[in-house]
């Protein structure tokens, strides 16, 4: 039986580990002065990888927390994907030279296509799609602009470009505890058959078993969870 990778996010934001609601950079919660050691408290739970985000990259067009970002993926054994800010060949080839295993391309894979398939055919497995949607489009610079292009046409565009994996995001559900939408994600299973990891407004239990079954019969391959394990509502027991 394939088992759903359950990965959590750390978001990083003026060197603290937050999460916004819905991508606003106004309604912030921060959750700990020391991302390191909420690092090392997801990996001795048990968790496959880390997921980490820099907003303030992210609205500034380039990595600005790289220094801890280094030190995140030094202080941990488990491999680290990072979002963010990562929009030139240069900002993959810092990030992967701190120890990051996976960069995920978002911005600039909506903004020059041709770019980011070139990054897919030369780093692989090392990269990633960041397919973040908002009313049903594809959106960009901290999910502070939503594009025209609807979101499973770009997917099927990049996918046939050679992304080797989607990270999807429902900005509407981001931080809301709200359950997993499945539909869209499900139309976006059937439009590809490059691997998926979902992200967005995962609640409970519940909601990973749904993904777990749905990933049986599927591309899907993991769930980015953020707010549900903070406020508690998912046990971190799960890794057991």
């Amino acid at each position: 039986m394939k088992r759903l990778e359950v990965i959590p996010a750390i978001d990083l934001r003026g060197g603290y580990a937050v999460r916004l609601l819905q991508g606003d950079y106004e309604r912030e919660t921060r959750y700990h002065d020391d991302p390191i050691a909420v690092a090392q408290h997801w990996t001795q739970r048990g968790a496959p990888r880390l997921h980490l985000v820099d907003l303030d990259g992210a609205r500034a067009g380039e990595p600005l927390q790289a220094e801890l970002i280094g030190r995140i993926a030094r202080a941990v054994d488990i491999p680290v994907q990072v979002g963010g800010g990562i929009r030139s060949e240069a900002h993959i080839q810092q990030l992967l030279s701190l120890g990051v295993e996976r960069v995920i391309l978002g911005t600039v894979a909506v903004e020059n296509p041709d770019f980011a398939a070139r990054m897919f055919q030369t780093y692989g497995e090392r990269v990633a799609l960041a397919l973040d949607v908002k009313s049903g489009a594809a959106a960009t610079h901290g999910w502070q602009s939503v594009s025209e292009t609807p979101y499973l046409e770009f997917a099927r565009q990049m996918a046939a470009r050679g992304a080797p994996r989607i990270i999807f995001t429902q900005i509407e559900l981001d931080g809301t505890l709200q359950g997993v939408a499945f539909e869209p994600l499900v139309e976006l299973l059937k439009a590809v058959s490059v691997p998926v990891i979902a992200s967005g407004g995962v609640r409970d239990e519940a909601d990973i078993r749904a993904l777990n079954a749905l990933a049986q019969s599927t591309t899907l391959e993991g769930v980015i969870v953020g707010k549900a394990l903070y406020e508690g509502t998912l046990s971190d027991d799960l890794w057991g």
